[in-house]
């Protein structure tokens, strides 16, 4: 009964949070466009957060952005992104739009001194995310901030998950993100080529994105790979659901699988979103000569999300070998042990946050913690970092037989 109210009262604080005194030195948010992830990435959050107001937004629209601003309570409503860009009372910008406009926009939200909140992917290609990330208004000292919203990071569930083993030691990772068919329809943007659609580029930007925080490095290669092609009469250059293995430089290797159109099988799972990372056996001798070898597996439910919910599981074997009876088992055992994590642990007590704080609340958090220099939760995620997202992105593409998302004409060389 206990755990069944505590989580409805943190899932009732996330949704319904407590509204903050505002500071005076407080950043002032705009938004482009009205996009429906921003009032769970950033409106609500910003209500509990002392140092933030969303104060502006703009859209293609003007009607349909005067609509928003009034479900949400947003004083200012701009005609164009460009006036959003320009409002000299604004600190801040969020940039949720389409993916192939992410890189536009936040160039030149930077060039006018706006630091930017930017959807994942940062950018259509690692073409734009090295101009955009690797221009020297991005590098100047104090100067804008631009973070890549790979929101999951920064909760301490998933920090947690990153103790409970050495990069080093991982043999191999499954990622599985699959959302049901029909819950986006088949014309949405995510799905259109122009626009950086792709299901890699959206659920499937978020496996690529674990990988290389579990391994803690790059891959070594993209061993193999293939997709599910839209249907007929729609667009060819876009994946529906996307399947890649990737080795790594410590002998690992890992499987990723993302689908926006999973059709449901007997089981009815209407999402799917865990990991499961195995690590190497370990064998050593016991005192009567015996082989005892131990191998474990993490499987973390729900990982994109924990604060709704999720459970990390440690599954540990242990095998017992008489080497002298030709290595025949004379002991195994299987124990599993759970673990759930919706605040920073005793040790970090220096770290903010409270259970019912979402992935999105936590970032906010370090975004505006890194604009007024304060030391945080020291979670981030850097230019170079972004950067190489990107590349695993577009290798993997190239694997499969899919073109590299098309690069914007606004790119801006200049370094």
């Amino acid at each position: 009964m206990a755990s069944a109210i505590g989580f409805l009262k943190r899932n009732y604080n996330i949704f319904f949070p407590p509204v903050a005194i505002k500071n005076s030195d407080v950043l002032r948010f705009g938004i482009l466009g009205a996009a429906n992830i921003a009032p769970l990435a950033l409106i609500t959050p910003a209500k509990s957060h002392p140092d933030v107001i969303i104060a502006a937004v703009a859209a293609r629209d003007p009607k349909k952005a005067e609509a928003y601003a009034k479900k949400h309570g947003i004083p200012i409503v701009h005609k164009t992104y460009d006036d959003l860009i320009a409002d000299p009372s604004i600190d801040c910008i969020y940039n949720p739009l389409p993916n192939g406009l992410h890189y536009e926009w936040t160039m030149k939200a930077l060039k006018a001194g706006k630091h930017v909140l930017v959807e994942k992917p940062s950018t259509s290609n690692a073409i734009e995310a090295k101009s955009l990330f690797r221009h020297p208004l991005a590098n100047q000292p104090n100067g804008p901030i631009v973070l890549e919203a790979f929101h999951y990071r920064f909760h301490p569930a998933w920090q947690f998950f990153l103790t409970l083993f050495d990069s080093k030691d991982v043999e191999h990772v499954k990622v599985i993100n699959e959302l049901f068919a029909g819950a986006f329809k088949k014309t949405d943007i995510r799905f259109v080529y122009s626009l950086a659609g792709g299901t890699l580029m959206d659920f499937g930007t978020y496996a690529l994105s674990a990988l290389r925080q579990i391994f803690g490095t790059e891959p070594s290669s993209v061993k193999s790979g293939h997709y599910r092609p839209m249907p007929e009469g729609l667009d060819k250059q876009i994946d529906e659901a996307i399947y890649a293995t990737y080795e790594f430089p410590n002998g690992g290797t890992a499987d990723i699988t993302a689908d926006l159109q999973k059709k449901l099988g007997f089981r009815l799972h209407l999402m799917q979103l865990w990991l499961a990372v195995t690590l190497k056996p370990k064998t050593e001798q016991t005192e009567d000569g015996n082989e005892m070898t131990v191998q474990k597996e993490i499987k973390f439910k729900n990982y994109m999300g924990p604060y709704i919910y999720h459970s990390i599981d440690i599954t540990t074997v242990t095998e017992i070998k008489d080497p002298s009876n030709g290595g025949k088992i004379v002991k195994e055992e299987k124990k599993t042990e759970r673990k759930k994590v919706y605040k920073w642990l005793k040790d970090e007590e220096g770290k903010k946050g409270e259970e019912w704080w979402s992935t999105y609340r936590h970032q906010l958090e370090a975004f505006v913690d890194r604009i007024k220099k304060r030391e945080g939760s020291g979670v981030w995620v850097d230019g170079e970092d972004s950067i190489k997202q990107m590349e695993m992105i577009d290798a993997t593409y190239l694997k499969v037989g899919l073109p590299v998302r098309p690069t914007s004409k606004a790119l801006d060389s200049s370094e």
